[in-house]
């Protein structure tokens, strides 16, 4: 059965990782992904390593291209903008990702092409919003963080913020926001038959991820520290080295999982004062010298038959390969044209009826153009004319 978003088409002219997340997303949900790029300039993430060495195309590039097609366009081109509101007649979704007014000078943004298609549903992600005294600046996933708040109270008290090793603001913030706005507006579309403008802020994004220590701080004004908090660090609940320099994590807020580590790691007398006893960082100094005793494998094996929220830190080759992850179908063989296969992380949502489908890995650059403009009516006396005059460099 074909995925649950089958019917939606979507002109994407996202580039790097937020934009061509979502659409990849949307594409394995079934969405019809037509990718237009820059043939003078690539997205940069085409040509990070590892490269496949067929087709010529890096990794992220063939996980985030995986089920689009490819098209190249030179859009400072008048002609290539009558090809995209060609286009925009039937792809009635658009996603892009350039700074504030740029789609517009190039007669490309919501009012132009909502004159086209009046229904269009019209996603502009950027990094601050199309708004705002930081609306035009440039930036990335380490300044959204930090503007945020959220920096503020993560990390160490005695070495300060730390990076995580993915980017919350592109992905978890700008991608996801990305998806779900577009399906609410497509919800709305079909309610109505009003199309709608999206306007995704990374930093707004992250903002919200405050949640509940943002709720609590515009409540009582109270600033919060770093591991100072229930769940930064400031009681139980954290990350311990073991004898061989690795890392378990415990999570058992709850007293029933408390008591179990506590008898678990031979401190019984800890369960009274719970996971935020009174002079926790002594208590945390006691629980980190024990841990620190063991090796992680031998820590895992008192904790296999103990359900105490007690996991180890693994590496992502460790995780990758691990049965859990496997048996949930995470890792999947996606199909590269012409023979082959490369494995990739999977979609991680479960239908009952309608799974995600991986058609293709993603394709080099422009591999579509010349199918997608024959479909529009262009012969192939018209291909040869655009790419002798620079229309798709």
């Amino acid at each position: 059965m074909a995925g649950p978003l089958n019917g939606l088409k979507i002109l994407d002219f996202s580039t790097l990782l937020p934009g061509p997340y979502a659409t990849m997303t949307l594409a394995d949900l079934g969405a019809d992904v037509l990718r237009i790029v820059s043939g003078s300039r690539p997205d940069l993430t085409d040509f990070m390593p590892p490269m496949l060495p067929s087709p010529k195309i890096s990794a992220n590039g063939a996980w985030m291209g995986r089920g689009k097609r490819s098209m190249t366009l030179n859009l400072k081109d008048e002609r290539a903008i009558t090809i995209v509101h060609e286009l925009v007649a039937d792809y009635d979704i658009v996603v892009e990702q350039f700074r504030p007014g740029v789609m517009d000078r190039l007669s490309l943004g919501y009012s132009d092409l909502q004159k086209v298609n009046p229904a269009i549903i019209y996603g502009s992600l950027t990094g601050y919003g199309q708004s705002g005294p930081l609306s035009k600046k440039a930036g990335h996933d380490i300044n959204y963080i930090s503007l945020s708040g959220l920096m503020g109270y993560s990390g160490r008290s005695a070495t300060g913020p730390s990076l995580t090793g993915m980017q919350i603001a592109d992905v978890a913030s700008g991608s996801n926001n990305m998806i779900i706005a577009i399906l609410a507006a497509v919800y709305h579309r079909s309610n109505t038959g009003q199309g709608q403008y999206l306007d995704i802020s990374m930093m707004d994004g992250v903002v919200a991820f405050n949640a509940m220590t943002g709720a609590a701080f515009l409540e009582d004004g109270k600033e919060p520290e770093r591991a100072a908090d229930f769940l930064n660090g400031g009681c139980l609940y954290d990350f311990y080295q073991t004898a061989d320099n690795k890392y378990l994590s415990f999570g058992g807020l709850e007293p029933k999982f408390f008591s179990a580590f506590c008898k678990a790691i031979g401190c019984d007398d800890l369960i009274e004062g719970g996971v935020n006893p009174e002079g926790v960082q002594e208590v945390k100094k006691r629980v980190s010298e024990i841990i620190s005793k063991k090796k992680l494998a031998d820590w895992m094996k008192v904790f296999e038959q103990v359900d105490a929220c007690v996991e180890p830190v693994l590496t992502l080759g460790e995780a990758l390969g691990h049965p859990h992850i496997i048996e949930r179908g995470m890792i999947v063989d996606v199909e590269i044209p012409g023979g082959g296969s490369v494995k990739q992380i999977a979609n991680p949502i479960k239908f009952s009826e309608t799974q995600p489908e991986y058609k293709t890995i993603g394709q080099p650059a422009g591999t579509h153009t010349k199918d997608v403009l024959k479909s529009l009516g262009y012969t192939e006396k018209d291909l040869e004319d655009f790419e002798k005059s620079g229309l798709f460099s």
